[in-house]
């Protein structure tokens, strides 16, 4: 079972998600918490995932994402937005995050969601917008991210694909059949040579130098 807390001011919010996904069979909500409540319900329940409300009037959510990454066993968290233009998503993001979630997003997807997040996959909705990418990355545009690109394999390039549709190192080795070492091989190579620190990084690289729109999507 996939453990979860979800985080969010509204209790309305709260019992809808742990409706949803407790009805996905593999799927565990062990807890619900408002902001204040968050941190040590994490630590009472140690989930694999949170889904975590970017904003909430008693505290703020990226103050505790820092907190939660900052445990000795941290969990995997997503932030959960309203809006795809949110202005703080790219803070999140360079703080940790391993992606966001819009509240819009299906029942049917959201299950799925949180299955790539245990497994070590992002999630970047498909509602990214060319606001939040750019302010994101660095100002120095998509030939910017063109160029560290450029310093990839043609494998190390497939790999970074595989990363930005949100593929966990077993999913990645099964694509492209090669054993999970070598995987993971590749993907140290990928941060070390784009001079990212996560895969949500790499993978917003990617999409800034035009990857996800051409035929390598297809290794």
């Amino acid at each position: 079972m996939i453990r979860v807390v979800v985080v969010d001011d509204e209790e309305l919010v709260r019992s809808g998600f742990r409706l949803i996904l407790e009805a996905a069979g593999d799927i565990e909500v062990v807890a619900t918490a408002t902001g204040a409540q968050a941190v040590r319900e994490v630590g009472l329940h140690q989930p694999d995932v949170v889904l975590l409300d970017i904003r909430m009037p008693d505290v703020d959510g990226l103050t505790i994402l820092r907190q939660l990454r900052g445990l000795r066993r941290p969990p995997v968290v997503a932030m959960l937005t309203t809006f795809d233009s949110d202005e703080y998503i790219a803070t999140a993001l360079r703080s940790g995050a391993a992606g966001f979630i819009l509240k819009d997003t299906g029942p049917d997807q959201l299950a799925q969601v949180v299955r790539t997040l245990a497994a070590g996959g992002v999630v970047l909705s498909p509602k990214v917008t060319r606001t939040v990418v750019d302010g994101y990355l660095d100002s120095g545009a998509g030939s910017a991210a063109a160029g560290q690109v450029s310093q990839l394999t043609e494998r190390e390039r497939a790999v970074l694909v595989l990363i930005a549709d949100g593929l966990s190192n077993t999913d990645i080795g099964a694509r492209i059949h090669v054993s999970v070492g070598t995987v993971k091989d590749h993907v140290s190579a990928i941060l070390t040579k784009l001079g990212v620190g996560s895969r949500v990084q790499a993978a917003l690289v990617a999409q800034r130098a035009g990857l996800l729109d051409c035929d390598e999507r297809r290794p």
